[in-house]
């Protein structure tokens, strides 16, 4: 076939096309949206027509007022998102988290990353912890020169050709002068005990380990080997397995026909009344998230087990007290926060009034910046940053309702996962024709717990 033959076979199925088109917009009389003219035109290029049958292809139409419409076609969901791709939402969490955010941080927080759906009301999960990087003197040592055995608390922390720095002793050179901190290098592990060289402390002019005091601290630093050294000792991590329960929390909804028929001076329907259950039930959740003890009981009536899940207030690793809090002592607070743990710069801080009053009260100083507000996971936080990371800080009052006013919880938000074995979700009953009540009900559920991994990326703050 030639260049004209080709050029005449196209022109012809164009003007074909171009009539099927034509006709098709005389029956669907009305604008028609981008979308749907795109479809259109894909459909008759493809060979589509109506067979002789009278049907035609669904049409999206843009509405008069901004809206749209499908014609020649039953309303799916696919055409429904060509329509209107605001409508359909993939879970009802994405309406829940703009339902009073504010109130319920926490579930906040957990919601807005998403969940893990599980097939069990029991949660198992792993976390890894770091090797710990310090152990101390169990009993006191006398100064020798040589190797010297060393009893510690800890012995296993450390393997054969780990550097060791002792921060609190000073060591001396051969002349007799101070040459920073300890060194000393393990030759030798027990079950109790270490044995040590002296690397930059000499006595008399020959290396010794001086004298070391029960309770001094011993920090890890990298191993050294030898020339010839091919291997070295073994370290592998291991995961600990742990769990929490998926706690099922309901609520129920209840309009009589009665009330729904009646005049009300305001428009208080069904969906109001819906929300407010969504948001009380999401502040008896914040409670169980935060201070609930995980477990199974048996009701005593029903003769069912219940389970109870367990918050993450006990969840976390680490803990700090304070008396008073100023400058230093927050600076403090951060440094326990953020180091040791190998987590995220940016954690959050969420607490009781108490707490918050304190922290506002403060005279922020160049080394402390508590001015900034951001906005995350539909939160509005108060940003404080220090030189060890940054504190995203939001008041809850569920913490003044558990009596932790003066608390507070560093959580990282990296490391909190939230699992589901019942998505949020409602569910209308029938009661009326069931023969119980003469009203309209919705039952809204999910059964789901919250777990922190990495347990010492989080901190508990509590005032003595």
């Amino acid at each position: 076939m030639n260049f004209k033959k080709i050029v005449k076979v196209a022109f012809k199925v164009l003007k074909t096309v171009a009539v099927k088109m034509i006709e098709a917009m005389r029956k669907h009389n009305g604008p028609i949206t981008v979308a749907g003219f795109g479809a259109m035109l894909a459909y008759f290029l493809l060979g589509g027509d109506d067979g002789g049958t009278g049907a035609t292809m669904a049409v999206v139409l843009a509405g008069m007022a901004g809206g749209a419409g499908v014609d020649g076609a039953p309303l799916t969901t696919a055409n429904t998102r060509e329509a209107s791709g605001e409508l359909l939402r993939s879970a009802v969490d994405r309406r829940v988290v703009k339902i009073r955010p504010m109130a319920t941080p926490i579930d906040q927080i957990s919601r807005w990353g998403g969940c893990r759906v599980i097939g069990s009301m029991k949660a198992d999960y792993y976390s890894v912890d770091n090797k710990p990087m310090s152990d101390k003197v169990a009993s006191a040592s006398e100064a020798d020169t040589g190797v010297v055995t060393v009893k510690m608390e800890n012995p296993a922390r450390f393997s054969v050709s780990d550097t060791l720095l002792v921060p609190s002793v000073t060591a001396q050179d051969a002349d007799g002068k101070a040459c920073g901190s300890l060194v000393l290098y393990v030759a030798g592990t027990d079950s109790a005990n270490i044995s040590v060289m002296s690397v930059n402390n000499y006595l008399g002019g020959s290396p010794a380990v001086p004298s070391l005091a029960a309770g001094t601290e011993i920090v890890r630093m990298g191993r050294a080997a030898a020339e010839l050294d091919v291997q070295t000792t073994q370290y592998e991590a291991i995961p600990t397995k742990n769990y929490n329960l998926c706690q099922i929390f309901k609520a129920q909804i209840e309009h009589s026909t009665l009330m729904k028929l009646s005049d009300k001076e305001v428009g208080w329907t069904m969906s109001d009344q819906e929300e407010s259950a969504i948001v009380d039930m999401r502040l008896g959740m914040e409670r169980s998230f935060l201070f609930g003890s995980r477990t199974r009981l048996t009701d005593p009536y029903k003769q069912e087990e219940v389970m109870l899940t367990g918050g993450i207030w006990n969840q976390a690793g680490k803990e700090a007290e304070y008396t008073v809090m100023d400058n230093e002592t927050l600076v403090e607070i951060t440094r326990e926060a953020f180091t040791g743990c190998g987590g995220s710069s940016k954690k959050i801080l969420v607490g009781g009034s108490e707490l918050i009053a304190a922290l506002n009260s403060m005279d922020h100083q160049h080394v402390v910046v508590g001015q900034n507000n951001v906005t995350r996971w539909g939160l509005d936080f108060t940003e404080i940053r220090t030189k060890f990371g940054t504190l995203y800080v939001v008041m809850s009052e569920v913490f003044d309702q558990c009596g932790h006013g003066a608390d507070g919880l560093v959580i990282d938000p990296e490391y909190i996962t939230k699992y589901s074995h019942i998505p949020f979700s409602t569910e209308r009953l029938n009661l009326r024709k069931s023969g119980q009540r003469n009203t309209d009900a919705v039952v809204i559920t999910e059964a789901s717990c919250l777990v922190l991994r990495y347990p010492s990326a989080h901190m508990r703050i509590v005032k003595k």
